[in-house]
């Protein structure tokens, strides 16, 4: 008698699974937010010039773009659940230490080991599109990364009043004890994924020459605000950036198992994603760290006098816009084309940050700028984000996913630190205070910047056909 075996139906995620990565995406938005409009407060508690201020701001980025191409291979290969469990431990640590922290090294640290925060989204997007049909599975998307935003607007709204009425230290330990909460709860309720390819070996020499490009390419970055006083310094790191590029390449080409593919990147549709995000990270990247500043500007000159709670209070709307940019971005990428709403938003955001170059001296110029350019930006990483997610086969979405994430962290690194470099040109000798016209040039060069990026959209529109 033969005897007739139903296979077991296919695992589904739960909705309380979807709900517990939405909170984790929460959490750790709220812990990466809560440095910028608290930077000039920390700034002064500790002694930190514009420079260091700049860097502190970007530390996270810096680990976030090691991390998260690592992690969503990895993830890709061995399980999503498993590695962000292990990914948020790395980060609960690093929140901790930034709670502790008694001064600046010590909170640089806390930061680079938070940074490992970024790779907890492609590891996302892995266990929702393994788990999820292919509609269901970009709302999740469009979920987590909205709570990811979401959670940024609560960090934005909390950070001044609790660095004020608590003290700085309090900022870092309150969503740390969020997070840790949150990793319980998808070590809970998210299915075991099953490794997919765990017989693939780790492609170390790749890993080890993109860890060299990322850390290069950061240390080059962080130099930007000295880039007067170092010039053999920078173009030394040119050079080794392109001798690691170089080496980089021949080893995935020649890898059986290469961390990154290649011609995965090389499609039209996907490099012209990571360009234009590049670019509208620059330029979100300059009004993040150039309006806080010019609030912060003593009210006898040409600023506001603003406090950490005034900054965060000004900074609000732009938060919610971003908030809101996530599902916006998504209903409009399904109706109007992807590549058409990128146009609109990059138009925006451009025309937005040269306005700003002119049109300060209110505090309300300075509140609409920045969430128009919140909207503007969100709509278009959110577009890039789910259309890279959901354009590649399951086995690829951590790796496609991570390299935008990464191409986001170091557009923002990038932003932060020419902003950084413009202010300290801009302060002559002796003076603690930069000349307005650091500001023009600044919101100038991000919309010029940004707006070069529509020229990209048509090999973006070349991919949507294909």
């Amino acid at each position: 008698m033969t005897t007739i075996t139903t296979p077991a139906p296919p695992v589904r995620m739960r909705r309380a699974a979807v709900w517990a990565l939405g909170a984790l995406a929460a959490a750790t938005g709220t812990l990466e937010s809560v440095v910028t409009p608290t930077l000039p407060l920390l700034q002064r508690e500790l002694s930190m010039s514009r420079a260091e201020g700049a860097l502190l701001s970007v530390a996270m980025l810096i680990t976030g773009a090691l991390v998260a191409p690592v992690a969503g291979s990895l993830g890709d290969r061995h399980g999503g659940k498993r590695v962000m469990v292990r990914l948020m431990a790395v980060v609960c640590a690093g929140g901790l230490v930034s709670a502790l922290a008694p001064g600046l090294p010590v909170l640089l640290l806390g930061q680079v080991l938070q940074g490992a925060m970024v790779g907890a989204m492609p590891l996302s997007f892995i266990l929702v599109r393994k788990y999820l049909p292919a509609g269901e599975s970009q709302v999740a998307i469009g979920v987590v990364s909205g709570l990811f935003v979401g959670g940024g607007m609560l960090g934005t709204l909390i950070a001044g009043p609790v660095a004020e009425g608590l003290s700085r230290h309090w900022l870092f330990a309150i969503p740390t004890s969020v997070v840790a909460a949150a990793t319980l709860c998808v070590r809970r309720l998210m299915p075991d994924d099953a490794p997919a390819g765990s017989d693939a070996r780790i492609d170390w020499p790749g890993l080890v020459l993109l860890s060299g490009i990322l850390l290069t390419l950061m240390l080059g970055l962080s130099m930007a605000p000295e880039v007067g006083a170092r010039p053999l310094a920078l173009g030394a790191l040119a050079l080794l950036l392109a001798a690691l590029v170089t080496g980089w390449v021949r080893v995935e080409r020649r890898s059986p198992a290469p961390m990154v593919d290649l011609s995965l990147v090389a499609r039209p549709g996907i490099w012209s994603a990571y360009v234009i995000t590049f670019a509208v990270c620059v330029g979100t990247a300059v009004s993040m760290y150039l309006v806080p500043q010019l609030f912060d500007v003593s009210a006898d000159g040409y600023g506001f006098g603003a406090s950490s709670t005034d900054i965060g209070r000004y900074l609000l709307p732009g938060t919610v816009a971003a908030a809101v940019s996530g599902p916006l971005g998504g209903v409009a990428a399904r109706r109007f084309g992807a590549s058409a709403v990128v146009a609109a938003g990059i138009a925006v955001m451009s025309a937005t940050l040269v306005a700003l170059a002119f049109v300060h001296g209110e505090v309300w110029h300075l509140v609409v700028g920045k969430a128009l350019i919140a909207l503007a930006s969100g709509v278009c990483v959110t577009a890039m984000v789910v259309r890279t997610a959901t354009s590649v086969g399951h086995g690829d979405t951590g790796t496609a996913t991570s390299l935008v994430l990464v191409t986001r962290v170091i557009g923002f690194a990038a932003g932060a630190q020419i902003s950084g470099a413009f202010l300290t040109a801009g302060t002559g000798p002796g003076a603690d205070v930069p000349a307005e016209s650091a500001f023009v040039t600044g919101f100038l060069v991000a919309g010029v910047v940004t707006a070069l990026s529509l020229f990209v959209v048509r090999t973006l529109s070349k991919g949507d056909k294909e």
